[in-house]
């Protein structure tokens, strides 16, 4: 009983997750009338009350009060790579679903140059005829000469990989992609759709000053980050950041997805599972931090990025048939790499 309890917490957050795979981009459905929230399974960007927030703020305080001991801060952090094997191992490639909806938050996955300067002259000599040719080869994802090189940081078993191979029809496209997980990319280089000439699948440790990395500096257009960067211990989150910005050309992109502040995933921890503020661990210890904006916003930047979006998606999900309300909160950021003198 006690190894279901500790996968069925995962599925729980995971299903509620994937539930969002099908829908459209964030911030289009509103609940206006609260009479009608049982109406859709999820609402976009529901405003909390005073009350809420602060109900919020003092369960996690509460946790805080419960650490847990340095001895298993330690224990966890030598044993991550493990429980992420364990993880795979058991549900190899039936967990999580293809996350389609990534086409529709970030089109730079089609492949369209996004440039990134301050300084206004440069951006004056683009003309706006390559420009609107560019927007729409993102919107039709027509075909492209130009090599187009993407990272995935955290690839799983490829539910971000294969649906960028299947949907980004550039012949030049090259997907890398690692895991701290060998379980994880074992299972990516047996898919049926793993093409060598067009994917490399590596281990890697993001928080591993020494590991080796197959790509040259300065030579991706895009990393992409979903739901990875809260698994890594707090202190080792800047630093690993400023790694892999390092991987990106002038102009590139950094794309980045996960867990927010007070998100349900974290009000729902018992006390016992608080490793630090905001950091906590699983009953299959896995481990899992939730963000702030200013947070992420002076990692990314102190990286040498620059701010192109931060949004906080705050949802609030139903389950129709038990009249239960849920509320989730997400953070979705894109920070490139600027051309230029600042």
């Amino acid at each position: 009983m006690a190894e279901i309890e500790k996968m069925s917490e995962l599925i729980r957050d995971n299903a509620s997750q994937e539930q969002e795979d099908k829908r459209t981009k964030f911030g289009t459905r509103f609940l206006t009338d609260p009479d009608s929230v049982f109406k859709h399974n999820a609402w976009d960007n529901v405003e909390w009350d005073e009350e809420q927030e602060t109900a919020a703020k003092q369960i996690a305080m509460k946790h805080a009060d419960h650490k847990a001991s340095q001895d298993k801060l330690d224990e966890l952090e030598r044993d991550a790579v493990k429980h992420w094997d364990e993880f795979y191992s058991v549900h190899n490639n039936h967990f999580f679903k293809d996350r389609q909806w990534l086409f529709t938050e970030f089109h730079e996955l089609h492949g369209a140059a996004q440039e990134c300067s301050s300084d206004m002259k440069l951006q004056q000599n683009i003309s706006c005829t390559q420009t609107k040719l560019e927007e729409q080869n993102a919107d039709q994802n027509l075909l492209s000469d130009s090599t187009f090189k993407l990272l995935e940081v955290g690839c799983g078993v490829g539910n971000t990989v294969f649906p960028i191979l299947k949907t980004n029809k550039n012949p030049n496209l090259k997907v890398y992609c690692c895991d701290f997980s060998s379980t994880a990319v074992d299972i990516v280089k047996s898919h049926p759709d793993y093409d060598t000439k067009r994917c490399h699948a590596f281990v890697y440790d993001i928080t591993d000053e020494q590991a080796a990395v197959p790509i040259e500096k300065e030579s991706l257009d895009v990393i992409i980050m979903i739901f990875v960067l809260s698994a890594i211990s707090p202190e080792k989150m800047s630093e690993a950041i400023k790694r892999l910005a390092c991987y990106l050309k002038l102009g590139g992109m950094f794309l980045f997805r996960d867990y927010g502040r007070y998100d349900m995933a974290q009000l729902r921890f018992k006390e016992n599972r608080c490793l630090s503020e905001n950091f906590y661990v699983r009953g299959d210890g896995t481990r899992v931090y939730f963000f702030t904006q200013d947070e992420l916003k002076d990692m990314f930047e102190k990286a040498g990025l620059k701010e192109k979006e931060i949004v906080v998606d705050r949802r609030l999900q139903v389950n129709r048939v038990r009249q239960l309300k849920m509320f989730r909160v997400w953070i979705q950021c894109k920070f490139c790499k600027p051309v230029g003198s600042e």
